[in-house]
């Protein structure tokens, strides 16, 4: 059995493109389960697939996350919903009492951010099993960086020292790390649509997405631009006035109809960029890969740095759908950004392929 850990929708999609690759033809031939939220199902094969959600409590990401656990189980995957965050301080514990057995039946362990404390609190787990990272975003090219140079795990987003959590959590995230870089002991290996530069023992697989592809489509293209939102504003990154003023230039310039919200932006800014710029403000049901694939879809899609610029060109592919990123302005950053955002968001928009670059609005 190979065992997956997920905590977001784009994690779980990325696990079904990784298991669809599989030469053991996870996604073919296995009866679908029970559409219930607790079924965990039977996995029909030796080498089955079972996916565990470490359930977020952000009422977006579980929406999000009920409807690709059904298109999972559509596929004969066995999906096990865990109230991970549960209240209680016993929370944390009891799950990883009641995935222990789990944990030891299976021959190969996939997670999809490598940065989570939870999904380091299992890892330590794990042994010397063979391990497969997929993608949850651009935080997979840090990763790998960051494994390459030998550092601690920590997310570009973030600064300044440890707090008391950090210190306290040091001796799991050591356990963690190790299990998460290569040794003779055990593969390693990263399922992704990124561009990224591996160490010597890390093996990477590209993820194309051919089953969104295989799924879902081809689009119905409407005549004008979609913009792509993203949660820059609320992860500390960008200043929320000049990143709603940059919306509305945008919108204004290629005509866009159409805000994506990511699925953390805050009700609050979506309002205030919904009076300014007009815009139609779509909170996305499934990863937008999958939303772009069904369609219908702007003919530009408008994105800045995030995932969806490498992501969308790949499910996109042999449609007429144009993909352009915005440049993050430095004077954008919040005094509070990690010194390393500039830096970072630059180098998602150049690796990018597939995609046109416009300069970010004055």
């Amino acid at each position: 059995m190979d065992l997956a850990f997920v905590e977001s929708p784009v994690q779980l999609l990325n696990v079904l493109e990784w298991a669809h690759t599989r030469t053991s033809g996870l996604l073919h031939g296995i009866p679908a389960q029970p559409k219930g939220p607790g079924s965990a199902g039977s996995g029909g094969t030796a080498h089955a697939l079972t996916v565990v959600v470490l359930s977020p409590t952000d009422p977006m990401s579980r929406g999000q996350l009920r409807r690709m656990a059904e298109l999972a189980r559509d596929e004969g995957v066995t999906v096990r919903w865990q109230e991970a965050r549960a209240p209680g301080a016993g929370a944390p514990l009891r799950t990883v009492r009641e995935l222990a057995p789990l944990l030891r039946g299976a021959r190969r362990v996939v997670v999809g951010d490598p940065f989570s404390r939870y999904v380091q609190l299992l890892l330590a787990l794990v042994g010397t099993k063979d391990l497969t990272v997929v993608d949850d975003g651009t935080a997979t090219m840090e990763y790998v960086a960051q494994v390459a140079r030998g550092e601690r795990l920590v997310r570009w987003h973030r600064r300044g020292r440890r707090g008391a959590r950090e210190l306290a959590l040091a001796p799991v995230s050591a356990v963690a790390r190790r299990r998460l870089s290569p040794s003779t002991a055990r593969e390693v290996e990263v399922f992704t649509a990124m561009p990224v530069d591996p160490p010597e023992g890390i093996r990477v697989r590209a993820n194309t997405f051919a089953w969104t592809r295989a799924r879902f489509g081809p689009p119905r293209l409407t005549r004008g631009a979609d913009l792509v939102g993203t949660s820059l504003v609320e992860t500390g990154v960008v200043d929320p006035a000049r990143y709603e003023e940059a919306v509305a230039a945008l919108a204004a310039r290629h005509g866009a109809t159409r805000y994506f919200a990511h699925r953390r932006e805050s009700t609050g800014k979506l309002r205030r960029l919904a009076a300014r710029t007009g815009l139609e403000i779509v909170r996305p049901d499934l990863p937008l890969e999958l939303i772009a694939r069904r369609g219908p879809i702007g003919r530009t899609v408008l994105s800045f740095p995030s995932t969806v610029v490498h992501t969308l060109p790949l499910a996109l592919a042999g449609t007429e759908v144009a993909v352009a990123v915005c440049d993050i302005a430095p004077e954008w950053l919040r005094d509070t950004a990690s010194p390393r955002a500039q830096g970072f968001l630059a180098g998602v928009t150049g690796t990018a392929r597939g995609v046109h670059r416009i300069g970010a609005p004055a």
